[in-house]
Formats: C-alpha cells, structure tokens, sequence
C-alpha cells in the first residue's frame, strides 16, 4: 500500500471504504463538466475495483490515490499518475478533487507530492497534462507545478453536445519545483 505526505495531506492507495467518494467525483456533473459525461454506476464501479487492485508502473493502469488532509483525515480528492511509456519515460498525471476541497490548494501540493514521488521512484523524464481550454482553474494548478502549455488541441474532445479545445501541458523532470 502506497503513501504519501505533505505538510497538509496524505494520498494513499483506495480501500473499499473509498467508494462512495470515489463514486461522487465520478458523478457529479459539476465537478466533470471539463472531463466527461458522468457514467454509470456499473462503469464506475469497474474502475474503482481495477484502480483498487496492486498496481505497478508500466501496468497499462492508472494509479489512482485518495487525498486526505491530514489534521482531520477528510476525503478532498483523488490524483493519479499513468505511465505513457516506458520507454520515453513519460508518465501523465491527473486529479479530480471534491466541490468543498476547491481553492485550497489541495490539487497543487498533492499533484507536488506525486511528481517528486515519480521522479524518485520511476527516473521520469517527462510529465504530461491535459485539461480542457477552459478549465482555467485546473490550468492553474498545472502552471502551479511548474508545467508548461506545449498547445492546444483544437476540438479534441466531445462532452454532450460541446466542442473542446484540449491544452497539453508538460514538464521536464529537470524542471519541477522543490
């Protein structure tokens, strides 16, 4: 089982205990107003036990890490990292977090604590990012991180009926913020 610290939270791997707020993110279409059209239980449900399974880098699988705080051990989110390839050392990371956990900077220190992880842990060249065009809050925590937009991917993706434009971020290991 994975975990790590920062000053004010804790990611871990998913228990079962996770489900229900792992269920939550996944339908609340606020919170996936940028990502998707919420799913159904059943979809959730599936990637839920596949995230909650052991995990290694390379697998073809997202890791996939609750965030806790630490002072009172309440559920803020999740974050994750995926490796593209192993060959370019490329790995692309994410996070989702809860309504009541936005502005905080929750989504910044824990995407923080999972770069400096990987970049221990995997000899990580490269890191990617992607997040809609207008999702300016999730651009800012990339930028944050010290990632840079590397361009925007015109219409690339269909939620609903909409359109959006996709901007991919990236960030050399040599680059990240300590």
């Amino acid at each position: 089982m994975l975990e790590l610290y920062t000053d004010r939270l804790k990611l871990r791997s998913l228990h079962e205990s996770d489900w229900e707020h792992f269920y939550m993110l996944h339908r609340d279409p606020q919170i996936n107003q940028y990502v998707r059209i919420p799913e159904s239980e059943e979809v959730i449900r599936a990637k839920f036990q596949q995230r909650s399974d052991t995990w290694f880098y390379g697998s073809g699988e997202w890791l996939t890490l609750a965030i806790e705080t630490l002072d009172t051990g309440m559920f803020v989110g999740l974050t994750g990292l995926y490796c593209q390839s192993m060959e370019d050392q490329r790995a692309e990371v994410g996070y989702l977090l809860a309504k009541e956990a936005h502005g905080k900077g929750y989504a910044t220190e824990s995407l923080q604590a999972v770069i400096d992880w990987a970049c221990l842990s995997f000899d990580v060249h490269k890191f990617v990012a992607h997040c809609a065009q207008d999702n300016h809050a999730s651009a800012r925590v990339l930028e944050k991180c010290g990632f840079k937009l590397e361009g925007i991917l015109r219409q690339e993706f269909k939620i609903g009926e909409q359109w959006f434009d996709d901007c991919a971020y990236g960030l050399l290991s040599t680059e990240r913020q300590r």
